[in-house]
C-alpha cells in the first residue's frame, strides 16, 4: 500500500527533451532515412519526415535530454520540507552528474524513482541516453534480470489505473481534478523544443520541469490522503 512506503526514501523526478538537432536537415542522410523508417506508423500519409521532426525529442535514438530535475521530501520531525535539484545543459555532463547522484544518495533498497507516465518515457530515455553515451547505468536504471515487483520505479500514471491498464490520464488532468495547482502555467511540452532551440531559454524549461516534479510529489500525497504542499515547505537547492 502506498501509504507503507516512507516518503523520504522515494526521489521524484521528471525530464525534458528535445530533437537532437534544430532542423530535420541537420541530420545527415542515413539519419533521415532511420527517422522516415522509425515515424512511418506515426506520420502515415499526414506528414513528411521533415514535418515530423519536431516530435524527435521523444524517441531516445533521435532525442536528447537537456534537464532533469529530481525532488525529495526531508522531514525533521518539526516540518515537512521538499527539496528540488535540476540537472541541465550538455547532456553527457548532466547525465553523469544525475548518475552519480543516484548512486551516492539513492542506491539502498528501500529508495524508489517515481514519475508520471515515467515507467514508459522517462525512465527508459534516461537509461538509452545513458548507453548512447556510453555511460555506466545505476543500480536503479539497470533493470537486466529483475522480476515486475523488484524494480524500484514508482508511477503516478500507473497509480492512478488502478488495475485499467488501457486508462490514460495526462498530468495536467490528473492535478486538474485532485485539486492541485497545475504545472503548466506557462509552457508545455509541445513548446519546449521552440523555447530550447528558437527562444534559448533553458531556465525557464528547467522551471518547467521542477514544476512537474512538485505536482508529481503532490499526486502522491493526495493519494495517500495527506497535506498538500505549501510554498514554504518547498526548497529549490
Amino acid at each position: 500500500m502506498i501509504q507503507k512506503l516512507t516518503l523520504e526514501n522515494i526521489l521524484f523526478l521528471d525530464i525534458e527533451t528535445v530533437p537532437q538537432h534544430e532542423n530535420f536537415e541537420d541530420l545527415e542522410s542515413l539519419d533521415q532515412e532511420l527517422f522516415a523508417q522509425k515515424t512511418q506508423y506515426q506520420r502515415r500519409e499526414e506528414f513528411t519526415p521533415a514535418e515530423f521532426y519536431d516530435r524527435a525529442g521523444i524517441w531516445a535514438e533521435f532525442g536528447k535530454i537537456i534537464c532533469i530535475s529530481v525532488g525529495f521530501f526531508r522531514d525533521t520531525g518539526s516540518k515537512r520540507t521538499f527539496r528540488i535539484h535540476s540537472y541541465k545543459g550538455e547532456e553527457s555532463q548532466l547525465l553523469k552528474e544525475f548518475a552519480q547522484m543516484l548512486e551516492e544518495h539513492f542506491s539502498r533498497n528501500e529508495h524508489l524513482l517515481c514519475g508520471h507516465n515515467a515507467k514508459e518515457f522517462d525512465f527508459p530515455f534516461i537509461a538509452r541516453r545513458m548507453i548512447i553515451h556510453g555511460l555506466e547505468l545505476p543500480s536503479k536504471l539497470n533493470l537486466f534480470g529483475k522480476k515486475p515487483w523488484e524494480i524500484p520505479h514508482l508511477d503516478t500514471m500507473e497509480l492512478w489505473k488502478f488495475g485499467d491498464y488501457k486508462h490514460f490520464t495526462s498530468l495536467k488532468l490528473l492535478t486538474r481534478i485532485l485539486g492541485i495547482e497545475s504545472p503548466k502555467d506557462d509552457i508545455d511540452g509541445s513548446q519546449v523544443r521552440d523555447v530550447y532551440y528558437k527562444e534559448k531559454d533553458l531556465d525557464r524549461i528547467t522551471r518547467y520541469c521542477e514544476r512537474d516534479v512538485i505536482a508529481v510529489a503532490q499526486v502522491i500525497l493526495k493519494l495517500r490522503n495527506e497535506n498538500l504542499l505549501q510554498d514554504d515547505q518547498i526548497i529549490s537547492k
